[in-house]
Order: structure tokens, then sequence, then C-alpha cells
């Protein structure tokens, strides 16, 4: 079965004065997926959402959404998007009816087709008893609901979640992700969010956005099966080659992350860890440092992002 690509960005660059805020940044997203994208504060997260939506343009590189390219046919790009800002842009004295049929009309849908368009949006957002309503009597839970709603009233091919479950309470946290997931479904979706579960609960793929570049591109599941391996930091005095490492009985992957220092991964239930203890005595590698890793999602967000990362830090300094 052929995927289709709803968002390409390609060698996407974005600089402030002389600070490059997105630097180099490249991935896709295909209909269906669910796309979770992190990055700490100043990681140029923001930054590059808003040049997917095109409400700010790249300094060089290209970003098309189903097919179309944001800065040379906008138009027809933003037609394919939904976008729900952290902060919803709801209109409080407005009923739901009135505020979606407002959202309709901005999105260029005729009126003889609004009310379709609305009932609809409305329909998937569990929103259908609430069209009466004013927006600002509602809860925070229902607020997000119609914040989602007006992202989707024109059925676009993107829809890109900012923080949706931001100041939720758990049952409406839960409720919003299980309609993120519905969505995902029929669209391609970016949810931005701090909220490591959150991801791991409504996504099928993470990126990890740091420094403005891009340092992590996986599938969740591949993700679950890296922690079911036993992930281990090892250092050396007397360092061996990769080689050699990567051939002692049961050990699956070897990857130098300093001048000393390997990341290593094998099977719980091999000897491989018995074996290199061994091999290391009999070789006089000095081995003086293990420590073990948990595969999460959150130690890999910590490990790829934090500025005090000792085994990054030295491969920095052997590549000056």
């Amino acid at each position: 079965m052929s995927r289709e690509t709803m968002i390409s960005v390609d060698s996407v660059y974005r600089y402030y004065g002389d600070h490059c805020a997105v630097n180099n940044v490249t991935f896709t997203v295909e209909r269906g997926e669910v796309l979770g994208f992190l990055g700490p504060n100043g990681a140029g997260k923001s930054t590059t959402m808003q040049i997917i939506c095109g409400v700010m343009t790249a300094s060089s590189g290209s970003v098309r959404i189903a097919g179309f390219d944001i800065m040379d046919n906008p138009k027809a790009a933003k037609t394919q998007i939904g976008f729900l800002p952290e902060q919803p842009p709801l209109y409080a004295d407005l009923t739901v009816d009135e505020y979606l049929r407002y959202a309709a009309q901005l999105r260029g849908i005729s009126r003889a087709a609004a009310g379709a368009a609305v009932a609809e949006s409305k329909r998937r957002c569990g929103l259908a008893d609430s069209g009466r309503r004013l927006i600002r009597n509602l809860s925070k839970g229902f607020q997000q609901r119609v914040g989602i709603a007006q992202a989707i009233i024109h059925t676009p091919a993107v829809i890109i979640l900012d923080e949706p479950t931001a100041g939720l309470d758990p049952i409406q946290i839960h409720e919003i992700r299980q309609l993120i997931r519905e969505l995902g479904q029929d669209h391609s979706v970016i949810l931005s969010t701090h909220i490591l579960p959150e991801v791991q609960t409504v996504c099928n793929r993470v990126l990890i956005i740091h420094e403005g570049r891009l340092v992590l591109d996986k599938k969740l599941d591949s993700l679950q099966e890296a922690g079911a391996r036993q992930r281990m930091h090892v250092a050396f005095k007397q360092p061996p080659s990769r080689e050699a490492l990567a051939a002692i009985e049961g050990m699956e992957e070897v990857e130098p992350s300093g001048a000393r220092h390997f990341r290593i991964s094998f099977q719980p239930d091999s000897a491989a860890l018995d074996l290199l203890t061994q091999r290391a005595a009999s070789s006089c590698w000095g081995l003086y440092e293990m420590i073990p890793e948990t595969g999460s999602l959150e130690e890999t967000f910590m490990r790829l992002t934090s500025t005090e990362d000792p085994f990054k830090q030295e491969t920095s300094g052997a590549a000056a």
C-alpha cells in the first residue's frame, strides 16, 4: 500500500540575525501518522511549527503541505492546514454554533455547506449538544474541543496541535487524547507537547529538536523495542576498537560516544555483560564505568537535550 506524504520539510533554516534558531531541519509526515514534536524551551520547536503553518518564512529550505509549497502557493497549502495554538483563538461571547459558522466563513466554506461542516466538526469533537452554549460558560476541556473543531471544520489534510491538553483535568485529558487518536486515522497530526507520557499514549512517531537541530526521529514502537534490550554506557582507560566490542557474543549494538566511552546494547538473557568484563580484564582495557540506561522516552529526551550530558560533552571536546 503506497503512503501519502502530507507534510514535507526539506533543509529548513531560520535565522534571527546571526542566531540560527532552526538548523537544517528535514522530515516528512505521512497520512495517518500522529507525530509527537518535542523539545526544551528555546529549542526551535515553535519556530518550526510556525514555518510549517506559513505564519513565518524560512530563511532557506522548503515546506510542502499536501503537495503545495507553502511559499510558492500559500493559499492552496494553508487550506490543507488546521491549527490549534496553545491559547485557542476563541470568542467567548459567541455560542459554539456562531463561532464555528464564523470559522467556516473564514475558511471559505459556502453558506450552503457551512451547516453540514459545523455539524460534522461538532460531532467529531463531542460538541453535538453544546451548539447553543456560550463559549465563556464551557469548561476548559470543552473550550479545547471547540478549538479543535475550528481546526478541522474544513477537513484539512494536516492538523497541528500546540499543547492541546494544557490546563485540563485528568478526565478531560483522557477525552482529548482519545479525540487526537481518532483524528489521526484520517489526517496527519503534529502534536507539540511538553508531556512525554502524552506522546507515548497518543503518537506513533516522535521527533526531538534541540538547539535548532533534529536529534531524534523514530517510531515509538522502535523505542519500546529498544527498551526491551539492556543498554549501558561503558568507559575504558585503554579503549578497545568498536569491532572488538561488537565481536563479543550477545552484543547487539556498539556506538562510540566519546574518546573512551561507548553505548552498548544486548539482550538481557545473554551472557554479554559477563563476557565483556572478562574480556576487558584479560585484554587490560581498564573498564572503569558501567551505567545502565532505561531506554524510556524520558531517558532518551533527557540524554539528547541535556547540556550536562558527559558523553555529549566528551564527544564535543574530542571533535574540537
